[in-house]
């Protein structure tokens, strides 16, 4: 993936991406639910899924990206990226997402809803928290994003550049900030490493941690 990019074209594929979210949101809000709402929740994540290879070819064949998921892997990043989920884990939900509810208590309350809603489809729920939103995500904002900046602007721009961008695509506040951080903390992993593999497995440990912890308990609640 070594290949230049601009700032103004990195924000282009974001919000090509964000254009692509928008569109499997419509079509569950507007159309599944209507129109088959026992259905509703597996053609939600059957949109989910095309919308993302959509993206994927489109962006690859755009930007003539070579994809290496699987390369410089080592058991030492390995060891890292688990540690990474782990330390997000107790960073962000433990330590700082509980002063950013305070602030932010309208955002606090739409995410708890989001939650809630996410705790009626476990099963479905996991896939995209877990699977399908770190994989996206970090093929976007390491693999492209953080890469291709870092070889036009630096490590330091492409690192805030990326975290950024990242950050807003969370919507909520009190995500924002978190995943700002986040976004800090995997564009490093990603300069050390130099593996989207190990960003992928950190990203997606630090979900299935906060799904486990967070959206399990709250199966069966209302």
């Amino acid at each position: 993936m070594k290949r230049k990019i601009s700032i103004l074209n990195g924000i282009f594929w974001v919000f090509i991406w964000f254009g692509f979210m928008l569109l499997y949101t419509f079509l569950d809000i507007y159309v599944w639910r209507k129109l088959t709402p026992y259905y509703e929740k597996y053609l939600n994540l059957i949109s989910i899924v095309l919308c993302s290879l959509s993206f994927l070819v489109l962006i690859i064949r755009n930007q003539h990206i070579e994809i290496d998921f699987f390369g410089n892997i080592s058991s030492y990043k390995i060891l890292l990226a688990a540690g990474c989920a782990v330390l997000f884990y107790f960073l962000l939900d433990k330590c700082l997402d509980p002063i950013f509810e305070d602030f932010f208590p309208m955002s606090e309350e739409d995410y708890q809803k989001e939650l809630y809603t996410l705790a009626k489809t476990p099963f479905i729920s996991l896939i995209q928290i877990c699977i399908l939103a770190p994989f996206m995500e970090e093929f976007l904002m390491r693999g492209f994003l953080l890469d291709g900046l870092m070889q036009k602007y630096g490590k330091g721009i492409a690192l805030f550049v990326s975290a950024f961008l990242f950050a807003l695509l969370h919507f909520n506040m009190v995500q924002t900030l978190s995943a700002f951080i986040c976004g800090i903390i995997l564009g490093l992993l990603y300069i050390c490493t130099n593996s989207l593999f190990c960003c992928i497995m950190a990203h997606s440990g630090y979900n299935f941690i906060s799904y486990i912890s967070v959206i399990l308990p709250l199966i069966g609640k209302e």
